[in-house]
This record gives C-alpha cells, structure tokens and sequence, in this order.
C-alpha cells in the first residue's frame, strides 16, 4: 500500500523538475554560493519555513520540528566545480536534463528541498529535530569547509548526519582523507649556455617527483598519492628560476594520512639545497574515518540500503569517498552521503541526469527523514 508521503514524492514531480531547472542554471563556484544560498534560504521560506539562515560559511540552515535533543543533519551542498558567474547552460533532451553540475549536486539538493517541504507542510509530527543544510564548499579545495563551520557552530547537538550526494546506489559510510600541498622551487636561474651547471628549478622538482612515487605506502589501508599540476620555468634558453607543483595523498585511514605527511616532509627535507629554496603550502585538509561506534553506524548504513533497494534498482556501492560526510565520520559521529539521482558525467559540462529519477530519489530523501525524525 502507497503511503501518504510516496504519493505525495508521485504527485510533485513536475514541481521537482521545474525548481531542478531555476536551481541547476544558478551559478555557484566554491566559496562564491551566495547566489544559490539565497535562492534556496528564499524558497524554503516560501514554504513556511522559520528561522532559516545563511551562516558566515555560507551554509542554509532550516531547522525542522523539535529544537531541543540531538539533531539530526540532512545536507546537500550548493557549490559545483566550475569558475562560472553567469547563468549555467542547460538543455533538455530525451528524458535528460544537461547541465555543469546538475547532478553533482544540484538534483540531489533539490530533493533534500521537496523532502523539507513535506515536512513543513504535512503536518507530520516530528519526535526529533532535524536540520536541512544546503551547504558551501564541497567541491575541491572548499576543504569541507561548510560542513567543518556546521559542526563547529552545533558540536555535540548533533548526534547523526546524512548527506545527499553522488548518484543511486552509491552509499558512502567511510571518509577518504586528503592532504594536499603547492610545493614552489625558487634559484637564481641563468642563460641556457652561459650559465649551464647552475640548480634549475624545474630539475630540482623533477627529482623531488622521483622520490614521492618511490616512497613506500602503508599497507593497513588503501593509501594513494598524486602529483597532479607541473608548472615552471620561461623560455628554452633560461635557467629555471621558479617551478611549482600540486601534490596530494588519501586514505581512508587517519594514521596512514599522518604516516604520508611524515614521509613527504622527509624527503622534501632531503631534497633542500644550500642554492635553492623549496616552500611549502598546506591548500586543503580532508579528515579520514574517525573512531565511530560500529554498531550505530552499521545500523544507519543498513537502513539507507534498504531505502535505497525500496526504490532503486541499481547494484549497492558502498566505495569509500571523499564527502561531507568526512567531517562527522573524522569526529565518531555515524554518517553516510546517498546519492538521490541517476546520472552521469560528473565533473563535465556535460554532466546529466535522468528526469524519472528525481521521484524515486526523493521517496529516499524522504524515507530518511522521516525515519530519522521519528525514531524512538
């Protein structure tokens, strides 16, 4: 039998697609949400919602039923990946929306917005507070930004955090850390012939790179390492004065992360010298899985596979990633990112997702929350 929220996720599908349309054409680069946080603060009012904020990080926050007890987080971030400032493009096509970040995240945080509007506006009554959350900086070096503020501000009021994110069927419950770092060579350079022999800088990186792909990586858990950007120097004839690079390492694993900083500062020491100069700086840090009680965790997992399986067909994947849910997992507390919409080509302009999806994510989105509110 139907219950009364699925029929209602049924019945407000066009309603789903047409603010999926005005949200996925606002532009919302990393730390520059302003426009998509006071789109969605603006929309969540329209709905009755009280007390709704925009924080200093950013963050939109719609506090749902009781205030006091632990609160329960349900989240979707604002931000996607691309520099624009104008409105995105966006076309319609056989079933599919395309658009630079449509589904990553703008179709899964339309869903977290039709979930809070059923809760606004049923009447069902709420045990537990919940917090909806459309937050900033996600995306690369957002650092998790947003959702590090949200916990620094509530701390231990919140006893358990859900975001939306990825796509259907992915379910992620353990955090892939990361450190990331620009390494900047500097030397005096010179002529090409005149001054041959003397420290180049982009050779100087070149045995750095050398050493970082021969360390040897822990083995208690799958730890990565990349060096992802190499720039430098100025013409064919001249020296190297001044070369950088981008280097980052991950792992699911908080003391392997620690072990890895501790290897690249060994041998970034062994490749100083007395005629160059190698400057170092921390660009982001992504917490690693914490020590959360395995029992509560492994029953909230369980409980968003089952929704997930209620109303998606696709195979489970439980992958670890790098997600909001770093955060909370990194501190001990249970939580999993759920992807609420079947797309594909993240990161790409041409990303898309599938229009007739948007009802089954959100029969998830609202299962959640309403299980989370209700709980005894």
């Amino acid at each position: 039998m139907e219950r009364d929220w699925e029929a209602w996720a049924e019945a407000h599908y066009e309603e789903q697609c047409q603010l999926l349309r005005e949200l996925g054409r606002i532009p919302a680069p990393t730390r520059q949400e302003e426009r998509r946080a006071a789109f969605c603060r603006d929309w969540l009012l329209a709905q009755g919602a009280r007390d709704v904020i925009i924080d200093g990080a950013k963050n939109v926050i719609c506090p749902i039923g009781p205030r006091e007890g632990k609160l329960t987080v349900f989240a979707a971030h604002t931000d996607v990946v691309f520099p624009d400032t104008e409105p995105l493009p966006l076309r319609e096509e056989n079933g599919r929306l395309y658009a630079p970040g449509i589904g990553d995240d703008s179709a899964n945080l339309v869903n977290l917005l039709m979930g809070t509007k059923y809760l606004l506006q049923s009447g069902t009554p709420l045990r537990r507070g919940l917090l909806a959350v459309a937050n900033a900086c996600e995306e690369g070096l957002g650092n998790l930004d947003g959702t590090k503020a949200l916990f620094a501000a509530y701390g231990d009021r919140i006893g358990a955090f859900y975001s939306f994110d990825c796509h259907m069927g992915q379910c992620v419950e353990r955090a892939v850390g990361s450190h990331r770092w620009r390494v900047l060579c500097r030397t005096r350079g010179g002529h090409s012939y005149s001054d041959f022999g003397r420290p180049n800088a982009i050779e100087i990186l070149c045995r750095l790179v050398e050493r970082l792909y021969a360390q040897q990586l822990p083995e208690e858990a799958k730890t990565t390492f990349n060096v992802g950007r190499f720039e430098g120097g100025s013409t064919v004839n001249s020296i190297a004065q001044e070369a950088s690079l981008l280097y980052e390492f991950r792992s699911v694993s908080q003391a392997c992360l620690e072990r890895m900083e501790e290897s690249f500062r060994r041998i970034l020491e062994d490749c100083r010298g007395r005629d160059w100069s190698l400057e170092t700086e921390l660009l982001g840090v992504r917490p690693g899985s914490g020590p959360v009680d395995p029992e509560r965790l492994r029953a909230m997992t369980a409980a968003s596979c089952a929704a997930i399986r209620a109303y998606c067909g696709d195979p489970l994947d439980l992958s670890p990633r790098s997600t909001d849910s770093n955060v909370p997992l990194s501190m001990g507390i249970p939580a999993n990112t759920l992807g609420t919409v079947r797309g594909g080509l993240s990161h790409t302009r041409e990303e898309w997702i599938e229009l007739d999806s948007l009802t089954p994510g959100l029969k998830i989105a609202l299962r959640l929350m309403l299980e989370a509110a209700n709980r005894a």
